[in-house]
């Protein structure tokens, strides 16, 4: 019974045309990962290369670089960086010369980016700000992390955490273990960037797909025979139920897989094992984890989101007995929250901090500043999720039993 209920899914014309247009999807976000800002290698020419050998030329540039970013290392890079922008390539209006002079210090580009973030304020960015920096500076590099979200606490966000929500984030700034060690880690870097993407588009599409499995009946007209039959409340149900489940795991983790394998086998796995915090886009994150573990909060964290509003939709299919509110009900839980998103008030931005959207984007969670006090303890937006929506997902399913169950009564 299970295997003809998959069966049917996968029989459908335009199940079969939405999961061809998910493997197009897959293709075009792997090749913007692959290809796109950030993977290019600038040649001695000063013209930019893309495609695999760029990226293992990159690779090449970046390795020498990799170590333990002590104060020697990062006053290395400064004083590296001085001698390229006192070249007259560097300082030539010739956009060519500009790249000739860009491509000898893409090597450490990652790092000087981080002496950027350090040496600018909490809430701002200079790109040429190394650039008036000297290799004395070197020894605030660390120290500067915890100083501007001092000010920041004391400033910009004074009124949005409590006094034991602002000491939180200062142990946790603190507890970061010192020096950081940096290696290539382009591959985990593009992977997550547009993890988000391949995901909401998964689950998008898994919508379109499992929308119609509990309104099948209705709309073909034959709920009356599914229902009168022998096992038509009982078995027949709970194997519509399984197969929808079998389906969005096992398309999940083959687009995942799929995702992973080939955006990290040409880019390289390289820096799973480096902090977060050594990466321009999680250098003030409070989350002290490394690029495998976030590799797998991300993983974990789309199958629950998946999941849980897969069972959504099936329950609006079965509450509604059309496949159209159900693949609505998605689209409304994913983007409705994008809209809320630049309010300035505390309570919407917790509130938007636990949507299930967020679980299809835990890389970019684990770089908010969102908190909550869960029994006596403060903890950050990334164990609730998990927890939420693991247990609501796992109510859903008896729920949506009954509903369909009763459904013709």
């Amino acid at each position: 019974m299970l295997r003809y209920e998959i069966k049917k899914i996968f029989v459908r014309t335009g199940n079969r045309l939405a999961l061809l247009l998910l493997v197009f999807a897959l293709g075009i976000t792997c090749y913007f990962a692959i290809c796109g800002y950030g993977t290019a290698y600038v040649n001695e020419e000063g013209e930019s290369e893309h495609g695999l050998w760029a990226a293992r030329k990159l690779k090449e540039e970046r390795l020498a670089w990799s170590g333990w970013l002590t104060e020697e290392a990062i006053a290395a890079v400064i004083e590296e960086n001085g001698k390229i922008i006192a070249t007259k390539e560097y300082q030539s209006e010739n956009v060519k010369e500009n790249n000739i002079a860009y491509g000898w210090g893409q090597g450490f580009d990652d790092i000087r980016s981080l002496i950027n973030r350090s040496f600018c304020s909490f809430r701002s960015y200079d790109y040429y700000r190394i650039n008036s920096l000297s290799p004395a500076d070197a020894g605030a590099f660390y120290p500067n992390r915890t100083a501007h979200l001092r000010e920041w606490l004391d400033t910009e966000a004074k009124e949005m955490y409590t006094a034991e929500e602002k000491a939180f984030f200062i142990r946790q700034y603190e507890a970061m273990e010192t020096p950081l060690y940096y290696t290539y880690m382009t591959g985990w870097e593009k992977l997550f960037e547009l993890a988000p993407t391949i995901l909401m588009l998964n689950m998008l599409i898994l919508g379109v797909v499992v929308a119609g499995i509990f309104s099948g009946e209705f709309s073909l007209k034959a709920d009356a025979v599914f229902f009168s039959s022998c096992h038509g409340r009982g078995a027949a149900v709970r194997a519509k139920l399984l197969a929808g489940f079998v389906t969005v795991t096992g398309v999940y983790w083959i687009v995942w897989g799929l995702y992973t394998g080939i955006v990290l086998g040409i880019l390289g796995a390289d820096g799973a094992d480096c902090m977060i915090q050594t990466g321009d886009t999680g250098w003030k994150s409070f989350y002290n984890i490394s690029y495998g573990q976030l590799y797998w909060i991300v993983t974990l964290g789309g199958y629950v989101g998946t999941l849980f509003l897969m069972f959504v939709t099936m329950l609006v299919s079965a509450w509604t007995k059309s496949a159209v509110p159900a693949v609505v009900a998605p689209f409304v839980l994913l983007f409705v929250p994008g809209f809320l998103s630049g309010s300035s008030w505390p309570v919407v931005s917790k509130v938007l901090g636990l949507m299930p959207d967020q679980l299809l984007q835990m890389n970019m969670v684990v770089n908010y500043f969102n908190l909550y006090h869960v029994g006596g303890k403060i903890v950050g937006a990334a164990e609730i999720l998990f927890v939420l929506y693991g247990v609501l997902a796992a109510v859903l399913m008896p729920v949506v039993y009954q509903i369909y169950k009763r459904s013709a009564a």
